[in-house]
């Protein structure tokens, strides 16, 4: 996939993951410690609407943002970035368009909202996602085959393989609230297993999503027009701020529980939540929204 694709510096590029290992080694241990690394240090997050600023796929100005401005993104720009990367490493990367689940309709977006990278090593194929966020991000790439259990550190993920569909559904633990202010919360999923998108195998390019980037910040139907979306995973699970509210959440397999600490924030806190909990600095003030739409963490 290229749009306006100048020079990789891949030395920056590990420098902002923390990564220190090979780079001459296209094998499924590198993909897979990058991935990590990309997740645990790149937001996903939709600021930049919030800020009055345009989200674009050209990946000079995705390159100078995530890696140079210490910014994350959403799907179009994560894993434009991350496609970008593991091509200049010597991987072989198909671009994949994926249509979300929606819980409200019970049925996948008739649009492809989602970018994915397909990644082939060793006659094995492999879903490479950085930027779904939340307790929905997978934190190692995925092998593409039909119905085999695949556990992580969020739930078990399984591919589901529907004629020239697959979709991605997940096995997620019981959540227990500790703020009896949100034990009822729409954001928490209460469903144990879920849909999350699906995905054909025909290779993408940049052009293809050109009219889904700008729907997706147009639309006033949009999710990411009605939500502020913050999202950062950590070595236990991930935080996220979603408009003024703040969750941090510790995942417990051992217990069968997902622990949500979940609370408001101020508006002289919104800052410092930014910075000190996602290393993010903004350019322009941000205006939070939480409007009601389908989304959970």
């Amino acid at each position: 996939m290229s749009s306006s694709a100048g020079e990789m510096n891949l030395d920056e590029y590990f420098q902002r993951i923390g990564y220190h290992g090979p780079r001459d080694k296209a094998d499924l241990e590198t993909l897979t410690s990058i991935h990590q690394l990309h997740i645990m240090s790149i937001p996903f997050e939709n600021l930049s609407i919030h800020c009055g600023e345009w989200n674009t796929i050209d990946l000079e100005v995705i390159f100078n943002k995530l890696v140079r401005s210490s910014r994350g993104g959403w799907c179009l720009e994560n894993n434009s970035l991350f496609g970008w990367v593991l091509r200049e490493m010597g991987f072989n990367v198909t671009t994949l368009g994926a249509r979300v689940f929606n819980s409200t309709t019970n049925d996948f977006s008739p649009r492809e909202g989602h970018l994915v990278n397909m990644v082939q090593i060793d006659g094995k194929a492999y879903i490479a996602d950085v930027s779904f966020g939340v307790s929905s991000q997978i934190w190692e790439p995925l092998e593409i085959i039909s119905g085999k259990d695949q556990p992580q550190a969020a739930g078990v993920f399984r591919l589901i393989n529907k004629g020239d569909n697959w979709n991605l559904e997940k096995t997620g633990r019981k959540p227990e609230v500790l703020n009896p202010k949100f034990s009822s919360s729409g954001l928490v999923n209460r469903m144990q297993t879920y849909q999350i998108y699906c995905f054909t195998l025909e290779p993408r390019e940049a052009h293809n999503f050109t009219e889904t980037n700008q729907a997706l910040q147009t639309d006033p139907t949009s999710l990411f027009i009605n939500k502020s979306i913050c999202s950062l995973q950590t070595p236990s699970g991930f935080k996220a701020l979603i408009g003024w509210t703040y969750s941090e959440i510790t995942y417990k397999p051992e217990e069968g529980v997902d622990v949500f600490d979940i609370r408001d924030i101020t508006e002289d806190e919104l800052d410092q939540v930014l910075k000190e909990q996602f290393n993010l600095r903004l350019q322009k003030k941000m205006k939070p929204a939480n409007k009601k739409a389908c989304y959970t963490l």
